[in-house]
């Protein structure tokens, strides 16, 4: 009977989260646009697919935004009040928004198309589980942020302070042999050490039709381990979401 409630609770949730992406059409041209203005202003091009990596992080992003407005407008409360337990409703809210960002990512690899930049079509089915994983991983890491950003005003730190370091301090523009080449050899332990890096290495293998299995793992444990803290941290027995409940 709980796995059929938690069906239920998925299909209300991703339904939630799609209508709330139709009604905001600019959210996918943004989604679009940002990482093309980005390929055409670096020569790294689309070959390194880092667009792709860049939509799941700014995917990730929007989630862990529209948790903190729930939160404000007290629809948070009335969804962890629900009859079920604070992973299952948690992991609902994560596989919707992880849903879309996959949906974006084929969006913005049709686009690609558009300027000569191809895969086989194996790589096209071959780098969805790597997004369905990467976009676990950094929706968790946004779900469990969302604990700490207890207002949306907020944001624009953890833009700062975490999406662009995430994104700049990785192989996203360069690859990892090219940081050590040029002797960089502190921003290539900084690089070795940021999740997102093993997130682009994985997309950019599964394109190709190959597995990277030290990426898949660095991913997977990483994504249980954000999601871990997130369910901790919205837990208001133990977590720090009891101190945000009389603010929201």
């Amino acid at each position: 009977m709980q796995v059929g409630h938690s069906m239920q609770a998925l299909r209300a949730v991703t339904r939630r989260e799609i209508i709330k992406f139709l009604q905001q059409r600019g959210r996918l041209l943004s989604a679009l646009v940002r990482p093309l203005m980005w390929l055409a202003v670096f020569a790294a091009g689309f070959y390194n697919v880092f667009g792709v990596s860049i939509i799941l992080l700014f995917h990730g992003m929007q989630s862990s935004l529209s948790m903190v407005y729930d939160r404000e407008m007290g629809m948070m409360r009335l969804l962890l009040t629900a009859p079920l337990p604070r992973w299952v409703l948690l992991g609902c809210k994560l596989a919707a928004g992880t849903a879309l960002s996959v949906m974006t990512c084929y969006a913005f690899l049709l686009v690609c198309t558009l300027f000569d930049v191809t895969f086989d079509a194996s790589g096209w089915l071959a780098v969805l589980p790597a997004l369905v994983l990467a976009g676990l991983m950094l929706g968790a890491l946004w779900l469990f942020l969302s604990v700490y950003i207890r207002q949306v005003e907020n944001f624009a730190g953890a833009m700062n302070f975490v999406m662009f370091p995430m994104f700049f301090f990785s192989s996203a523009l360069y690859p990892l042999w090219r940081l050590r080449e040029g002797g960089s050899e502190l921003l290539y332990l900084v690089a070795l050490a940021n999740p997102f890096t093993y997130a682009v290495e994985l997309i950019r293998y599964a394109l190709y039709g190959l597995l990277e299995p030290v990426s898949a793992l660095v991913v997977l444990g990483s994504a249980a381990a954000f999601f871990l803290l997130a369910v901790i941290g919205y837990d208001p027995q133990r977590g720090l979401f009891r101190r945000t409940l009389p603010a929201a």
